[in-house]
């Protein structure tokens, strides 16, 4: 299957570089994002061509749903846009940030548009029904797999006031919330970038 045609933001994985490249999590999150969301030091490139370059950092909302102490968990089912992720267990729910879909964010550089684009994403992906609040945690980036290398995670947290979730997307399967015990008991079948969150979970949702 291949990726949607459509346009994705990206950054140069020299400018990465140039701020400080990491493995894993960074907390440091504004440092980068000041910089990252500014006009000038993002652009956008086709999907298909950004995920086979690795010049290139697709910037990815990467948003955990908690409630209390658990984490929403799905599992991707094969409608997954990103098939090297199907059957994998994860606790991110986000995606691109589109050209099209986001357009009106990219007139500014005010953090809340950013926001309201990242809630536009996690909106196509489920419906949460209860109010919640959305916190920027870390930076996520992983070098040793293939579908990490050319993606750059921004890890949110929101903090939901009910366990009130339903799925809008296929992709999405065994929708539930875990407890960090939980998550570990399933961390071999997570996603990458999953298991990274799952293992700095406490640090995570502070």
């Amino acid at each position: 299957m291949n990726p949607p045609d459509e346009n994705i933001l990206v950054i140069k994985r020299s400018l990465f570089d140039e701020l400080g490249s990491f493995q894993g999590l960074n907390f440091e999150a504004e440092k980068y994002l000041a910089v990252i969301l500014s006009r000038g030091k993002n652009f956008f490139l086709p999907r298909a061509q950004a995920e086979r370059d690795p010049a290139c950092k697709q910037i990815i909302p990467y948003v955990l749903v908690v409630f209390e102490s658990s984490v929403l968990h799905y599992v991707r089912g094969k409608k997954a846009g990103e098939q090297r992720l199907v059957a994998k267990g994860s606790i991110g729910i986000g995606g691109h940030m589109s050209e099209e879909k986001d357009k009106f964010l990219w007139h500014t550089t005010d953090e809340q548009a950013y926001r309201a684009g990242v809630e536009r994403e996690v909106n196509e992906e489920i419906k949460i029904g209860t109010p919640f609040e959305d916190r920027t945690v870390a930076l996520l980036n992983d070098d040793s797999t293939e579908v990490g290398r050319v993606h750059l995670g921004i890890v949110h947290v929101f903090k939901l006031a009910e366990p009130n979730v339903e799925k809008r997307e296929a992709m999405i399967t065994g929708l539930t919330f875990l407890t960090k015990k939980e998550l570990m008991a399933r961390r071999e079948s997570l996603e990458s970038w999953s298991q990274i969150c799952v293992d700095s979970l406490d640090r995570l949702l502070l």
